[in-house]
């Protein structure tokens, strides 16, 4: 008989074929859950193994798996960008580069939030503007229950709110995620986001990773067949979106093709006080199927 999986990923072109069911597998019977936003399935799973397979942003799979939830990370990717155009000050501001966030404050809706994670590596090593060196405000807290945000990030008070607090000169920049506020008086802290995603890309040659696909660790060990046909439709599903493959893919799949992402943000994650411990690529793929 099948195993039956709950599965709460979000709706991406890549994704569309898996939960049309266009792409199928006798080996799985598999109940897609609509959670909108995706992010709010992320720490039921970190927290309570609450789906059998989930999205999950990979600060958060790296907390997990250092706080050994039983989680196994699958080479699937369901979204990847550049982080660049995320970080924004009020136009007027005198910031002209990101190097003059020193000393600055700066929000962000966690501090465990992925697109922080990626702009604070960036601003560190390539600006010289290590984390511990700029005043962070955050609204809430990481999935992960047992992380506890370094002593330099302070809450907001209830009722705040990132743009509030920016135009109210509380905050001298903020960092967002995927929905962009509309306000005509932000601007982007890099002076050219396009010209520095492309300044990034040629230092490293991968797309910052945003979220992964990780399932239910007991699934990975008991039933290892099951979990390599999950990881074929997910792959099936995005070779039949019909779009072409880019040369900078936002959806990679297989380790060898996650793994430049995966190291650069677990090296970013243990020098910004993210995780308790070092993690290995080998304990970071433990029980995940190979399949390239």
């Amino acid at each position: 008989m099948s195993p039956h999986w709950t599965v709460a990923i979000g709706n991406y072109p890549h994704t569309a074929a898996l939960k049309s069911g266009a792409v199928r597998s006798e080996a799985l019977d598999l109940e897609f859950l609509e959670i909108k936003p995706v992010n709010r399935a992320f720490a039921p799973m970190a927290r309570e193994l609450k789906f059998d397979v989930s999205e999950m942003a990979i600060a958060t799979f790296l907390q997990a798996k250092a706080y050994d939830k039983a989680l196994t990370l699958l080479p699937l990717v369901t979204a990847a960008r550049f982080q660049e155009a995320a970080l924004f000050c009020l136009k007027g501001r005198p910031i002209a580069s990101p190097s003059d966030l020193k000393g600055k404050r700066v929000g962000v809706r966690a501090y465990s939030q992925t697109t922080g994670l990626w702009i604070r590596g960036r601003l560190s090593d390539d600006y010289g503007v290590p984390p511990a060196e700029i005043a962070w405000t955050t609204f809430e807290g990481a999935h992960v229950l047992e992380y506890i945000d370094p002593p330099f990030v302070k809450r907001a008070a209830p009722g705040q709110d990132l743009l509030k607090m920016l135009h109210a000169d509380e905050l001298d920049a903020i960092i967002v995620g995927n929905d962009v506020p509309d306000d005509p008086q932000l601007r982007t802290v890099f002076p050219d986001a396009a010209a520095a995603a492309e300044d990034f890309w040629n230092k490293n040659h991968f797309v910052p990773i945003n979220h992964v696909v990780v399932v239910r660790r007991e699934h990975a060990v008991n039933q290892p067949d099951a979990v390599k046909a999950l990881v074929r439709l997910f792959h099936a599903s995005k070779a039949s979106s019909g779009r072409p493959q880019p040369a900078r893919d936002n959806c990679p799949f297989g380790r060898a093709a996650i793994n430049p992402s995966l190291t650069t943000a677990m090296r970013y994650a243990l020098e910004q006080g993210l995780l308790p411990r070092a993690l290995s690529l080998e304990e970071i793929w433990a029980d995940s199927p190979v399949l390239d």
